[in-house]
C-alpha cells in the first residue's frame, strides 16, 4: 500500500480522501466561497420567474444553467430574449446545446446497463450537430455552454486556441461525466472546463481531495431528482463550501430529468419550481451565515460571470 500510494503522490495527486477535512484556501476571483446555480430554466419566462423570485426572497441568483432540453428547442427570438434577460440582471447562462443523447440516434444509453457505459456523443456527425447548436448561441450572445464528452471538451477548447470559438467562452463539465474522484476532475480542468459538476453522493473527504488538485469550481448537488437519489444535503452546507471552496451549490428537487423534457412538466410548473429551488438557496444562505459566518457568498453582479451579450 505504501508504494502505491507514493506513486500516487509523486503523479500529483492524493493518496487518499481528506478525512482531516482541511479548509479550502482557495475562492472566487470576488473573494467569496460559494454562488448559486439553479438548473432547468427552460424558458425565458422560467427565468424571469427565477430572478423575480431571487429578487423577493433577497438573496443572489448567480448561474443559471438553461434549457436541458437542448437549446434547439427554442427559436432564435425566445433565444434572444433568454440572452436580453439574462444579461440585464448579471446572471451567467449555461446553456445546454440540442440535440441531447438520450433522444437522438442511439438508445444503449437509456437501457438499465447500458447506462453505465457513461453519456457521450455519438460519431463525430452528432459532434457536428452539438457544435452547430454551440455556435448558434455564441451567435445569439451566449458565452456558457454544458459538456458532458472529455473529447468533446478537447476539441472546443482546440478550437478557441484556434480561433474558431471565442476565448471568452466557458464550458462546465455535467453531472452526466460521471466524474468522482480527483484525477477525473483534474483531467476536465486540464482540457479546459471552467467548472466540474462531479457525481451527487460524494462524501466531505472525497470532495476535499478533489480540491487538493484543481483550483476550477466545483458544481455540487444539494437537492437532486429522485431518480437519481433524491439528495437533500443542506446542512451539510456550512461544511462543504469550507472544504471545497470555490464551490457553485446546485439546486435539482424532483421527480427527475424528464420533467424537463418537451414532454415534462408545464411551463407554469418549471417557473414554480425554480421559486422552490430559490427558497431552497435563502435556506442554504442562512445557515452558513450561521454556523461559519466567515464564508462569503458572491453578490448578484460579481465581474467574472460570463454574462450573455446579446446581439
Amino acid at each position: 500500500m505504501d508504494k502505491i500510494a507514493q506513486a500516487m503522490e509523486r503523479a500529483g495527486f492524493p493518496s487518499t480522501d481528506g478525512y482531516d477535512l482541511p479548509a479550502s484556501t482557495k475562492t472566487f476571483p470576488d473573494g467569496a466561497h460559494y454562488r448559486v446555480e439553479i438548473s432547468g430554466v427552460e424558458t425565458p419566462r422560467v427565468l424571469e420567474a427565477t430572478i423575480d423570485e431571487a429578487r423577493k426572497q433577497g438573496v443572489p441568483f448567480h448561474r443559471s444553467i438553461s434549457v436541458v432540453r437542448g437549446a434547439s428547442m427554442l427559436t432564435r427570438q425566445q433565444l434572444r430574449d433568454f440572452a436580453k434577460i439574462a444579461h440585464d440582471n448579471h446572471v451567467e447562462v449555461i446553456m445546454t446545446p440540442g440535440p441531447r443523447p438520450t433522444w437522438y440516434v442511439g438508445r444503449q444509453i437509456a437501457t438499465p446497463e447500458g447506462a453505465i457505459s457513461g453519456l457521450r456523443l455519438r460519431g463525430m456527425d452528432m459532434v457536428r450537430h452539438y457544435l452547430m447548436e454551440v455556435d448558434r448561441c455564441i451567435e445569439l450572445g451566449f458565452r456558457g455552454f454544458l459538456v458532458w464528452d472529455e473529447g468533446v471538451l478537447s476539441l472546443l477548447n482546440s478550437m478557441k486556441q484556434n480561433g474558431d470559438l471565442p476565448l471568452d467562452v466557458i464550458f462546465k463539465v455535467s453531472v452526466f461525466a460521471g466524474h468522482a474522484n480527483a484525477a477525473g476532475v483534474k483531467l476536465v480542468e486540464s482540457l479546459g472546463a471552467g467548472s466540474c459538476n462531479p457525481v451527487a453522493d460524494l462524501t466531505l473527504p472525497e470532495l476535499a481531495s478533489m480540491r487538493t488538485v484543481v483550483s476550477l469550481p466545483l458544481d455540487i448537488h444539494i437537492q437532486l431528482w429522485a431518480s437519481m437519489g433524491g439528495y437533500n444535503r443542506i446542512y451539510e452546507t456550512p461544511e462543504i463550501a469550507r472544504v471545497a471552496s470555490p464551490c457553485y451549490f446546485k439546486m435539482e428537487p424532483g421527480p427527475g430529468l424528464a420533467m424537463y423534457m418537451p414532454w415534462g412538466t408545464s411551463e407554469d410548473g418549471l417557473a414554480e419550481l425554480a421559486r422552490d429551488k430559490i427558497r431552497s438557496v435563502k435556506n442554504i444562505i442562512e445557515l452558513i451565515g450561521e454556523v461559519h459566518p466567515e464564508l462569503k457568498v458572491s453578490e448578484q453582479a460579481a465581474e467574472d460571470l460570463m454574462v450573455p451579450l446579446p446581439k
